[in-house]
């Protein structure tokens, strides 16, 4: 039997960097593998130096539906008085810092054995009654609605947050969560071919073995976020299509950002 854990991420701006170097500041189109285990590990009061409890976080299943792409922008950062490594040499240096901007993901976690069924069951109650503040890359960006639906509503398709824990398969869950949109939302008719009345599918990138012949490689499997010493082995996912059926669909407003 599986355990997964399904949440809601909507913000105004997110930013979740993939390859980000120096003066530029990258944003992936959806949550990147770190930045879950970063708003996980914030929520649980894990510090950042506790390598052991990082590597188990990162070892949990992740999938994502895109429900709502968003924009990228970016930002021009300028900052005045900033010395080189020998406090000398003051310039004014100039920063390019990417982000998406109402954008809205369907974030799912999956256990396997014991010993991640009980991590996963500990990050759910954290992220209930967070440690410490959650943002989603910049500690500007906060979340724009809860992460988790406070109780168990009466119809599954009004869920306007994530469901929370279930014993269904990571990918299940992927196919039957409700939508975090609305029927009227106008984003349902983002991409659609004109003239064209079914709904576009979903987007969603899910962690697959790196033998996959679709699989991509992201170095985005965190080792350790500690001062002086992050490091990251490489992750193998691959994008999938999720139809958007009526079931899924909800026929009133939920969206909050």
């Amino acid at each position: 039997m599986s355990l997964s854990l399904a949440l809601c991420f909507d913000a105004p701006m997110q930013s979740w960097g993939a390859r980000s170097q120096h003066i530029h500041r990258d944003t992936a189109r959806e949550p990147t593998k770190s930045g879950v285990v970063g708003v996980l590990a914030a929520a649980m009061g894990v510090p950042r130096e506790d390598t052991e409890k990082i590597t188990a976080l990162a070892e949990l299943s992740l999938g994502v539906r895109v429900d709502r792409e968003g924009l990228v922008e970016r930002d021009f950062h300028t900052a005045q008085n900033v010395p080189n490594t020998e406090g000398l040499g003051h310039r004014t240096v100039i920063s390019h810092r990417y982000y998406l901007s109402d954008a809205v993901f369907l974030v799912v976690l999956e256990a396997e054995g014991a010993d991640q069924e009980a991590l996963l069951r500990r990050a759910e109650a954290g992220l209930r009654a967070p440690a410490w503040p959650l943002y989603f890359g910049r500690k500007a960006f906060v979340p724009a609605r809860p992460l988790l639906h406070a109780s168990e509503p009466a119809d599954r398709r009004d869920h306007p947050s994530g469901w929370g824990l279930s014993d269904l398969p990571l990918r299940t869950v992927l196919m039957t969560h409700p939508w975090l949109e609305a029927d009227d939302s106008p984003h349902r008719l983002d991409g659609r071919p004109r003239g064209e009345d079914a709904p576009r599918p979903l987007r969603a990138v899910i962690d697959c073995d790196a033998t996959d012949e679709r699989a991509e490689i992201r170095s985005d499997h965190p080792l350790s976020f500690a001062r002086g010493d992050r490091r990251f082995a490489s992750r193998s996912f691959k994008t999938l299509d999720i139809p958007l059926t009526p079931a899924m669909i909800s026929p009133g407003d939920r969206s909050c950002s």
